[in-house]
């Protein structure tokens, strides 16, 4: 009868059961501060278990999840140390393994999997003695950090676990632009390509707009790669067209670079305020009695104090000296640092089109812009100069507009981020809550407007600072300054210590806080073509190739009638 079923409705397919997840070993003591001890099955080889691998144990009532902080050796007898037996007998290395020696785990666990919940909930409570311990499977990785295509949510595919290989780790990308934001790593650990991988999830799924100030014209159009051979990897540009428009400081630069840029940014020096120079203070030179000077010179002059101070004559020097009680030989230093920054060409005396206006322009029609430094992308002097010009302002527009909705008298601006290199130059404990960059960290977006600071010194960065970072994303650091300010307010940090120090370094970074549920180790996905496709870059070749394939496809229908 059976056989007579299957010749009539085919051969039945059995059910799909899927492999039980592998056994590591049981829980032998620990703490909730500390994390458990995890005594290793016999049959688990301990150098296949890596820092950062998750798992789960499997409680009476709860399933915890957590991530593997350490591996060592362990033993019954101390006596084994001392005189260890003969192991060339394979029988005796058998009995001895996983009995006198075995392998121990250290196990941080950070989330509870309640079987019913649908929510993973924070640890507060441990699992008994001996309970089991086992390799987290996709669908307990899932369950924490989300899978594509979930109703309602902006998750963007950053890496894989560590020795998971194919479960995708996500990133909740409204999480990560809802508070402001670092990626950190020592140089040459791959920090550009993981931000721009990063901001191009933010674009394809329209998270927030963004304005990146591309010190080393990485983002445009097209960046280096590690060495700086060979044809270059995409640029945001190329990847999201009509998302993304390219500014430039120096157009000579782009034109030999193959860049066509949407717009020329320049500055004149009527639009130059005492707050763009303050911020420059230490790289200028200026003495305290230098900025007391800029001061006094504005309210004398007015919009036309820069232009005025770097072409003092001694006259004027010594009639402000004798009105105003400001030193000559003070006016004389003044006028020479600020004259340093007249090498810059787009410092102009006039200017017919405000930078500000054409990049808000981009901004409320939804498109991210990346403004390049070409050339000055080497002067410290002229990232500082402009990327406070630009946000001071920008912030003063977002904070009215924000004010203003909220007054129902207008709309809400676009969440907005914005994108620095170097930032403890802009964010060191000395200035940091004197300046905008401080100040928009501080906030929290209340104004719609967080930032994304990319840095290999997270300790030259104010602390208060760094406590508002909410996604933090971190490459290899061997620094010991360095590793504490990333890890810095964050629970379980001596155990996630050791996570980072072990990171390779290229292509593996530690993310924690605001964007993730949990700590996480990702092997980052590879800037590469499969990247490109996935977000939505079709090649010329293939689009052409499309284009025949359909046409094929069209002739074939109208030979056959239809």
């Amino acid at each position: 009868m059976s056989d007579e079923l299957d010749a009539f409705f085919g051969p039945r397919r059995s059910a799909v059961v899927p492999e039980p997840p592998a056994r590591l070993g049981i829980v032998v003591g620990g703490s909730l501060s500390k994390g458990l001890d995890v005594k290793l099955d016999r049959t688990t080889m301990i150098e296949g278990v890596t820092v950062g691998r998750y798992a789960v144990v499997e409680g009476s009532k709860y399933r915890f999840f957590g991530m593997v902080t350490d591996v060592a050796l362990d033993n019954t007898n101390p006596a084994l140390a001392k005189s260890p037996p003969d192991v060339t007998d394979p029988f005796l290395a058998e009995v001895h393994t996983g009995t006198s020696v075995f392998g121990r785990l250290s196990f941080s666990p950070m989330l509870v999997l309640e079987h019913d919940a649908k929510e993973p909930k924070p640890v507060k409570s441990l699992p008994g003695h001996f309970a089991v311990v086992y390799n987290a499977t996709e669908e307990d990785v899932n369950r924490i950090f989300g899978s594509a295509g979930e109703q309602g949510k902006k998750y963007f595919h950053i890496g894989e676990p560590l020795d998971m290989e194919g479960i995708k780790i996500h990133v909740d990308l409204e999480r990560f632009v809802e508070r402001s934001s670092g990626v950190f790593g020592k140089s040459g650990t791959g920090k550009t390509f993981l931000c721009r991988e990063l901001l191009a999830g933010v674009i394809q799924q329209d998270a927030a707009v963004n304005l990146v100030f591309d010190m080393h014209n990485e983002y445009g159009w097209q960046g280096t790669v590690e060495g700086g051979r060979g044809a270059g990897v995409k640029g945001l540009k190329q990847l999201f067209p009509s998302k993304v428009a390219i500014f430039t400081l120096d157009d000579e630069s782009s034109r030999r670079r193959g860049v066509r840029p949407d717009f020329v940014v320049d500055i004149s020096y009527d639009q130059i305020e005492p707050e763009d120079i303050i911020m420059l203070g230490g790289l200028l030179n200026l003495s305290e009695a230098q900025v007391g000077a800029i001061y006094a010179l504005d309210k004398r002059w007015g919009r036309e104090w820069f232009a005025r101070t770097v072409s003092m004559t001694a006259e004027d020097m010594e009639e402000l000296s004798k009105q105003y009680g400001q030193h000559e030989g003070t006016l004389a230093a003044l006028r020479r640092n600020l004259s340093k920054l007249q090498r810059f060409s787009f410092l102009k005396p006039h200017v017919d089109s405000p930078s500000v206006q054409r990049i808000l322009e981009y901004l409320n029609k939804g498109m991210s812009v990346v403004l390049e430094f070409g050339r000055y992308g080497s002067s410290l002097e002229a990232y500082v100069l402009v990327a406070n010009y630009l946000t001071r302002r920008l912030h003063e527009i977002y904070v009215r507009r924000k004010e203003e909705a909220l007054g129902e008298r207008g709309a809400e601006p676009r969440p907005l981020v914005i994108v620095i290199e170097e930032a403890h130059k802009f964010l060191d404990p000395q200035v940091a809550r004197e300046t905008i960059f401080g100040t928009i960290a501080r906030e929290l977006r209340k104004y719609n407007v967080t930032l994304l600071i990319v840095d290999q010194r997270p300790s030259g960065i104010d602390e208060e600072v760094m406590s508002q970072i909410g996604t933090r994303v971190t490459c290899l650091l061997d620094n010991e300054r360095d590793i504490q300010a990333v890890l810095m307010g964050v629970s379980g940090a001596g155990e996630l210590r050791q996570v980072l120090a072990r990171l390779d370094t290229k292509q593996q970074a530690l993310i924690l806080g605001h964007a993730v549920r949990m700590p996480v180790v990702v092997k980052t996905r590879p800037y590469d073509a499969d990247f490109y496709r996935a977000m939505g870059y079709v090649d010329g070749k293939e689009l052409q190739t499309k284009l025949d394939r359909n046409r094929e496809l069209l002739r074939g229908k109208d030979d056959d009638g239809f």
